[in-house]
């Protein structure tokens, strides 16, 4: 998973569909009362390396805490396979949940790394 290699996301039902460019090699996961309960395997890529393909019409925003992430969910399935938002230095960022991607290579869990969201 050490090379950047391009691959297909979705939503449960399809009707949401993305291109992203990744190594996979910065997972995340998070404890915030959100995160844990929907059990997202994060990587955050830069918006340029990230490509809506379908589905846009699909999309619903949810906002909580700082209401600072757009968290988009497919209005068929309900699945929130990606959201967007800014770093700390305002630039454009896109956050896959890598289970959501298709044929992509098994998870190697001892090298996510934890966010303490509930403390946050």
């Amino acid at each position: 998973m050490s090379e950047r290699e391009t691959y297909l996301g979705q939503c449960h039902c399809g009707a949401v569909r993305y291109e992203v460019k990744t190594d996979l090699m910065a997972l995340g996961d998070c404890n915030c009362s959100r995160c844990a309960r929907l059990g997202w395997v994060m990587q955050t890529v830069p918006e340029a390396d990230f490509q809506l393909v379908s589905g846009e019409d699909k999309l619903r925003t949810y906002h909580f805490n700082t209401h600072s992430i757009d968290h988009l969910f497919c209005t068929e399935c309900g699945i929130e396979s990606f959201a967007r938002g800014k770093d700390g230095e305002g630039k454009r960022l896109v956050t896959i949940n890598v289970n959501c991607l298709v044929d992509a290579p098994a998870i190697d869990r001892s090298l996510i790394k934890h966010w303490d969201g509930r403390s946050w």
